[in-house]
C-alpha cells in the first residue's frame, strides 16, 4: 500500500466514509448478505466515520435504535438512499413520495443532510429482462427532469434534505451524454448530482471532466473503481449489472479505473465540504470478504490525502 509522502496534497473538504454497499448489502432483508450489526462493527474498525442508510430496512428504521447503534461505534450518517422513476410522469408520484417520506424522515432523524437518488433500471439486473427502452422519449426526458425538480423541492421544504441524483449504470442517467442533458436540464439550485465514480466509468464518462466541467452541480461522490479487463467482457457481451457485478466488474482501489487521485484532488479543488463515500459493488459476496477490502481501501485514500 503507498506511504503517504510529503507531495501528497492534504484533501480536507472531503469526508469519507462507507456504506453497505461495500459489505454486499443492496437488499432490506437477504440471506446472502450480512446482518446489520456486523456491517456497523466492521465499517467502523476499518477506519470509517461516516455511513449512508443502505437499502431502507436494512439498518434499523427506529430512529432512537439506530442512533443508539451508531453512537457506541462512533459512526454519524451522511446520507439515505431513494429509488425513483420520475420519467414515468405525475401518476407515479404517489407512490415514489411514500418511499421517499420513509427514507427521508429516518435520515432526518439521523442529522443526515442528503437522499441519494437513483433513477430506475432500465433492465432487471439480475435476468436481464428488458423492462422498457433504455432511450427516453422527449417527453419522458420532461418528465425525468421536471419529475426531479419537484421531487427536491418538495424533499427540501418538508425535511430540509438535498437530494443528489445518481448516474447509475442500466438507467437512463448513465452516459456522459445522458447526465450533461439531465443536468442542462435541471435547475442547479434544486438537483445536483452523486458523482459515482465507477458507475461514470462503466458508462464510459470522465470523471475528472465532468467534476472541471459542472463543478457548482457536484453535489456528493461515490468512490468507486472498475475492472477494465472485465468492463470489456461485460460490453462485448451485453451482460447486465447485477450479473457484471457478480463477475466482479467493481473492483477495488487502485487496481482500476478511473485513478482516483485526480478525482479527489478535482473535487477538493471545488473548494466545498463533500461528502466521498466508499461504495465496491460485490453482491452477493463471502461474509469475510468485505473487511479486508475495506481496510485496504481506507488506508489507500488516507495515502492520497484523503
Amino acid at each position: 500500500m503507498p506511504v503517504p509522502s510529503a507531495d501528497v496534497p492534504r484533501l480536507d473538504r472531503l469526508r469519507v466514509g462507507s456504506a453497505p454497499d461495500s459489505w454486499g448489502v443492496w437488499f432490506p432483508e437477504d440471506d446472502q448478505q450480512v446482518p446489520w450489526e456486523r456491517f456497523l462493527d466492521e465499517v467502523s474498525e476499518a477506519g470509517y466515520e461516516w455511513i449512508e442508510l443502505g437499502p431502507y430496512g436494512y439498518l434499523p428504521t427506529d430512529p432512537a435504535v439506530l442512533h443508539r447503534e451508531i453512537a457506541k461505534r462512533d459512526l454519524k450518517v451522511s446520507a439515505g438512499t431513494i429509488f425513483t422513476s420520475m420519467h414515468r410522469g405525475p401518476e407515479n408520484w404517489d407512490a415514489t413520495w411514500q418511499h421517499v417520506s420513509e427514507v427521508a424522515t429516518l435520515t432526518k432523524a439521523m442529522d443526515a443532510k442528503h437522499l441519494v437518488v437513483i433513477p430506475s433500471f432500465w433492465r432487471d439486473d439480475k435476468t436481464a429482462e428488458l423492462i422498457e427502452p433504455s432511450e427516453l422519449t422527449t417527453e419522458q426526458w420532461k418528465h425525468l427532469t421536471g419529475g426531479m425538480e419537484r421531487l427536491a423541492k418538495q424533499v427540501r421544504d418538508e425535511f430540509g434534505l438535498d437530494i443528489v441524483v445518481h448516474p447509475h449504470a442500466d438507467t437512463h442517467i448513465d452516459t456522459e451524454e445522458h447526465v450533461e442533458r439531465f443536468l442542462d436540464g435541471t435547475d442547479s439550485s434544486l438537483v445536483n448530482l452523486c458523482l459515482d465514480t465507477g458507475h461514470y466509468a462503466y458508462c464510459g464518462g470522465d470523471s475528472v471532466k465532468l467534476i472541471k466541467t459542472y463543478g457548482e452541480r457536484i453535489g456528493y461522490l461515490h468512490l468507486k473503481q472498475v475492472d477494465p479487463d472485465i468492463l470489456a467482457d461485460v460490453q462485448t457481451n451485453g451482460t447486465p449489472f447485477g450479473p457484471a457485478v457478480k463477475q466482479g466488474v467493481m473492483c477495488e482501489p487502485p487496481l482500476g479505473v478511473p485513478a482516483l487521485p485526480p478525482v479527489l484532488e478535482a473535487a477538493q479543488a471545488l473548494d466545498v465540504d463533500l461528502f466521498a463515500i466508499v461504495e465496491q459493488d460485490m453482491y452477493p459476496c463471502p461474509p469475510t470478504q468485505p473487511y479486508p477490502i475495506a481496510e485496504r481501501t481506507r488506508r489507500f485514500l488516507r495515502s492520497c490525502g484523503a
